[in-house]
């Protein structure tokens, strides 16, 4: 069946009207409904709130006393989606974890170009960190773009002196804005919906005017120096253009002394884990990333 489902799952990709590239008025409402299609499990509660002045959505599963939090940044090359559709996503990862859920509302480009994403995520986590007291119980995730702040995140931790989360779970991230990933071109007929002109759209929405060069490494934590970020997990498919931008931080992290695992699964596409009801490679994923958190959780806290 998993050969099936993945050829569904590339179809229906390749069929959708969704442009990553496309504009933002536009493609904005389209990514909501494919994100939201599918009504949420019963169980999963949601609320919404802030932290830091930043809003938010609480995830919360019924009859589960949370052992901690997830905090989740949604992907859509930082000028598209939400924390209100990322949250099946959250989910399903707080179900293999027994964690509750906060996933941020960031500010979107073109409108708020950099840095207004990073200082969203920043301050929102800081406010966490005041609510939690601390950070040995606390995970941070992200997809897509979300993985990219997801590591500008605890990078900006690392200079501000703050508690770094347990661990940090990246899906598919987009970790180098200069497009230069060989990727682009071998993975091009394979990916079903990601183009570099896609990429290059999004990256020109989020630097635009800002002067920032995309090789900077506040922005592309590929050119970072990575020492002294907790233990990472990236997944990524191999049927996705941004697969160089997975594997290249992941040797970039074992360089600088992380301990990292790479997860690459064969002929899946970009952020594949959102597919886990219906893509048996999904729901794995999943479960390999539901394991690594549980047991970076009972170290922190041991």
């Amino acid at each position: 069946m998993s050969e099936e489902q993945r050829a569904a799952i590339h179809q229906l990709l390749r069929d959708a009207p969704f442009d990553l590239g496309g504009a933002v008025a536009i493609q904005r409402p389209r990514l909501e409904e494919m994100l939201t299609a599918h009504p949420l499990p019963d169980d999963v509660r949601t609320s919404t709130g802030e932290l830091g002045g930043v809003p938010v959505v609480f995830v919360d599963l019924a009859g589960v006393d949370a052992a901690g939090v997830l905090f989740h940044l949604h992907g859509g090359g930082f000028a598209l989606g939400s924390a209100m559709g990322s949250v099946e996503l959250a989910s399903g990862l707080a179900r293999r974890t027994g964690l509750s859920v906060v996933t941020v509302d960031y500010r979107l480009a073109p409108e708020h170009p950099y840095p207004a994403a990073v200082d969203d995520v920043v301050n929102a986590y800081r406010a966490l960190l005041a609510r939690e007291g601390g950070s040995t119980n606390v995970v941070v995730s992200g997809e897509s773009a979300g993985g990219n702040l997801a590591l500008e995140l605890l990078l900006a931790l690392r200079a501000e002196g703050l508690a770094q989360p347990a661990a940090a779970v990246l899906l598919s991230p987009m970790t180098d804005l200069t497009v230069s990933g060989e990727s682009y071109r071998t993975k091009a007929a394979a990916d079903p919906n990601i183009t570099a002109t896609a990429i290059r759209t999004r990256v020109g929405d989020y630097l635009g005017g800002t002067g920032v060069d995309p090789a900077d490494p506040r922005v592309s934590p590929i050119f970072a120096d990575l020492t002294g970020l907790p233990p990472l997990l990236v997944q990524a498919g191999s049927n996705e253009v941004l697969l160089d931008d997975a594997t290249r931080l992941a040797v970039r992290a074992a360089a600088d002394n992380v301990a990292v695992i790479l997860d690459v699964v064969p002929g899946v596409p970009h952020v594949f884990q959102a597919f886990a009801a219906t893509l048996d490679e999904g729901a794995a994923a999943l479960d390999r990333a539901g394991r690594f958190i549980g047991s970076h959780l009972a170290s922190a806290t041991s």
